[in-house]
């Protein structure tokens, strides 16, 4: 079934059926086609009737509403020429040892599209023969009584269509056979697949091994025109809508809190910083972490992406603490320092401060008005921290910034910590996009640098929505101040 672009879903849950009205709570034909409540099935993700203290009414996902998930695909299907495909795919469960597994994380793209939370699924959007229909295909596990006792909850093919809006819903275990046939019938095709390393019934069609190897790779080699899709999906992910800046407010506002907090504490280790941190998250209102976090005490602090986060923490030195919340697939990046003792050392003082200064003067920029790229954020800010580093008495010749600066100031951020991930540094900052600004000094111990700085790691970062004529920070609630971190630290002791 074709969907017309101009005619958008309603804001609901569940996909209307002709001649349908909306009920208060929709019902599901499961079985002989039976009518059910949502709220006496299982799903294999939140939803509103049956998570109503996560899940508000019309959304598919904490915040964003079905509307704007078709409004997604529908903007998609908009960019792609006529009778051509796109193609998305789930990522894999993936395993730690035997059949232990880690915590699943969907492919961000598929998700962005779909709000469908599950491993083992494909999405395809049917661009049609005019510019205002497409279809939406989903192919899911399909519901499996035995496998639901050991892993829990499958949404189901049935829900694909009546919650996920999809016009065409198929089990997976149907790809092989369907799959095929739509792309032979596109002009072109649009698809990031790539390689895998859970070898699942679903990647082995798509890599065309086993009984795959009729598969989709087999089509796609007999397709005249495979383009990628990341490049058109970035464009789509770099301006943010409202709701996904709600969903950014909250997990910036929520995990600044929580790192200003944790500033009060009296920590001995790194591991036991970061306990403190992913508990705040989650008891914040969080879905936990957004990443791996970099608690580094010290000359730790000097490797960019340092996680380990397992050496004491000693007096006289400053933490690194980088570290996020996510709320709905959002993410929040933010890094602070501040002295494991009650007050920073005058050199740590001197150096924060230049830091600091710098930061807060490149964020002022973050607006559309001043059309400035990253890459020339970037350059104002070397520029500064040269000047910034001068005065404090370094060597700045040659190719001295490279070693003192080493990293990017700023990135995007959304449903990734590096959003819509590849997408050029160059093009000016539009009104909603959301980036980080962080700035670093990383000074080794080595006497090419004035001593009384040596081993010394400081980095300041904020996620930063860019607006018309002033920025908005996302992160402000997460102190940076010299004042307002000694003070905290004093509150502790």
């Amino acid at each position: 079934m074709r969907r017309s672009l101009l005619r958008p879903l309603q804001a609901n849950i569940c996909r209307p059926k002709p001649q349908s009205t909306f009920r208060s709570r929709p019902s599901f034909h499961y079985g002989a086609r039976t009518m059910v409540s949502a709220a006496e099935l299982a799903f294999g993700q939140p939803l509103h009737e049956t998570h109503p203290h996560l899940i508000e009414p019309g959304d598919l996902t904490p915040g964003i509403s079905a509307l704007e998930y078709h409004h997604r695909r529908a903007a998609l299907a908009s960019k792609l020429p006529k009778n051509s495909i796109a193609i998305l795919v789930a990522n894999e469960l993936k395993f730690r040892s035997g059949a232990v597994f880690y915590e699943y994380h969907q492919e961000p793209n598929f998700y962005y599209l779909t709000g469908f939370n599950e491993p083992e699924s494909v999405a395809v959007i049917e661009k049609g023969e005019t510019d205002v229909e497409y279809t939406f295909h989903l192919f899911v596990r399909p519901k499996d009584e035995k496998a639901e006792i050991w892993d829990g909850a499958r949404s189901g093919v049935q829900a694909a269509q009546d919650v996920f809006n999809a016009d065409e819903a198929q089990s997976i275990d149907m790809l092989p056979s369907i799959l095929p046939q739509i792309i032979n019938g596109a002009s072109e095709v649009f698809t990031d697949i790539g390689t895998y390393s859970k070898k699942s019934p679903v990647t082995k069609f798509i890599q065309g091994e086993g009984t795959g190897v009729e598969g989709m790779q087999a089509a796609l080699k007999n397709t005249a025109r495979v383009r990628q899709l990341r490049p058109i999906l970035n464009e789509l992910r770099l301006t943010k809508s409202e709701a996904e800046l709600h969903n950014m407010r909250r997990a910036g506002a929520l995990s600044g809190h929580v790192i200003t907090e944790a500033m009060k504490g009296q920590h001995t280790t790194e591991k036991q910083l970061w306990a403190d941190l992913a508990y705040g998250f989650r008891s914040a209102g969080l879905d936990g972490e957004a990443y791996v976090p970099v608690i580094a005490g010290g000359q730790n602090g000097l490797s960019i992406h340092y996680v380990r986060n397992d050496m004491p923490l000693r007096r006289g030195e400053t933490v690194l603490v980088d570290a996020g919340g996510e709320y709905g697939g959002y993410i929040a990046d933010i890094t602070r320092c501040w002295p494991v003792d009650a007050k920073f050392t005058p050199a740590q003082r001197e150096m924060y401060a230049m830091l600091l200064a710098v930061q807060k003067s490149v964020i002022a920029l973050c607006r559309e008005s001043a059309t400035l790229s990253l890459d020339r954020l970037h350059r104002i800010t070397d520029n500064q921290l040269r000047e910034g580093l001068k005065d404090l008495g370094f060597d700045v010749s040659g190719r001295n910034m490279e070693v003192l600066f080493p990293h990017h100031v700023g990135h995007f951020v959304g449903l990734d910590v590096h959003d819509a991930p590849g997408h050029p540094r160059t093009g000016a900052l539009l009104k909603n996009n959301c980036i980080t600004i962080e700035p670093g000094v990383y000074v080794p111990d080595d006497e090419r640098w004035p001593e009384r700085f040596r081993g010394l790691a400081l980095r300041v970062e904020d996620s930063v929505i860019i607006g018309e004529d002033a920025p908005e920070v996302l992160t402000d609630t997460a102190a940076k101040e010299i004042e307002e971190i000694e003070e905290l630290r004093a509150m502790g002791r």
